[in-house]
């Protein structure tokens, strides 16, 4: 696994020694077993937002600290510039750009979403997570799986939905998808 996804382990690890929760308790609350929470911990699988976004909501910290170490500073507004957003790819084939990763107290976590085609046949993976999202497709062709129906979403589409049913999502052609993520 890449250097990132260890990083978030860590932060996994630190969280749970600060608050003193026991990996029964966080398991619980991201609905794993002990053993898949432990795994996320050791920094050697990919880690979901979908995982993250569940522990930030419990625990009352902010996703983006969370998925990129840095604590959040401005109340007032925070400008991020044109490809300049605190950045992290959790695997090769995703990439998540903050784009208020240093506004305190978010109301929503927005992001720009990058991803990358994959083989033909690969599944798509499924994630939930409480409360809301918007995706508003800049450019590519997506396939847009969401309870059990697919859609497909082109550049200027957008799909706001409820996160706790299960949703994905994969290129359809050999271009990389850009879309705006807000996370509520």
């Amino acid at each position: 696994m890449n250097e990132q996804i260890k990083q978030i382990a860590e932060r996994l690890v630190g969280l749970r020694d600060a608050l003193e929760i026991t990996p029964e308790e966080i398991a619980k609350v991201c609905n794993l077993s002990v053993e898949e929470y432990l795994k996320l911990e050791s920094g050697t699988v990919d880690i979901s937002v979908s995982v993250l976004h569940q522990i930030s909501q419990a625990y009352g910290i902010e996703l983006t600290t969370l998925m990129f170490g840095d604590e959040p500073k401005m109340s007032s507004y925070y400008v991020t510039r044109k490809g300049k957003g605190v950045a992290v790819e959790r695997v090769k084939a995703y990439k998540y750009q903050s784009l208020a990763a240093g506004f305190l107290n978010r109301k929503a976590d927005p992001f720009i979403v990058t991803v990358h085609p994959t083989p033909e046949g690969t599944p798509i993976h499924l994630n939930t997570h409480p409360g809301q999202e918007f995706n508003l497709i800049l450019s590519g062709h997506l396939l847009f799986h969401i309870n059990g129906k697919e859609l497909q979403l082109n550049e200027g589409d957008s799909i706001y939905f409820n996160s706790a049913l299960p949703h994905g999502m994969k290129t359809l052609g050999d271009e990389k998808v850009r879309f705006l993520a807000i996370i509520m």
